[in-house]
């Protein structure tokens, strides 16, 4: 069974001073150095979209990548029990797959 942990009830007192920190090390020069860069605005980061990414977002991406009325009918005929799996065409899938794949690699 795991006991509690206690907490020493001084380190509530010391709080805004991080451990390594120029001011729990008591250094004039790294804390005026300190405050000086706290007053400096915020770095920030920026983001470059390529154009095709660009083209996606203003666009809406409505342009689905597959045919959403098709899914729907799948859905429902595994929903009713109604989908059955052609072991033979998923077999020749997978192997189309595969020869594209090693194709790929040879080029």
């Amino acid at each position: 069974m795991n006991s509690p942990i206690k907490l020493d009830p001084s380190l509530k007192k010391a709080t805004g001073l991080g451990v390594g920190t120029s001011q729990a090390r008591g250094s004039k020069e790294t804390a005026k150095t300190a405050a000086s860069t706290s007053t400096q605005a915020p770095a920030t980061d920026s983001v470059h979209l390529s154009a095709q990414a660009q083209t996606l977002t203003q666009t809406g991406g409505t342009g689905a990548p597959f045919d959403t009325k098709k899914v729907e009918e799948i859905k429902a005929a595994i929903a009713e029990g109604r989908f059955t799996v052609d072991p033979e065409k998923v077999a020749n899938g997978l192997l189309d797959t595969v020869s594209d794949l090693i194709q790929s690699r040879k080029k």
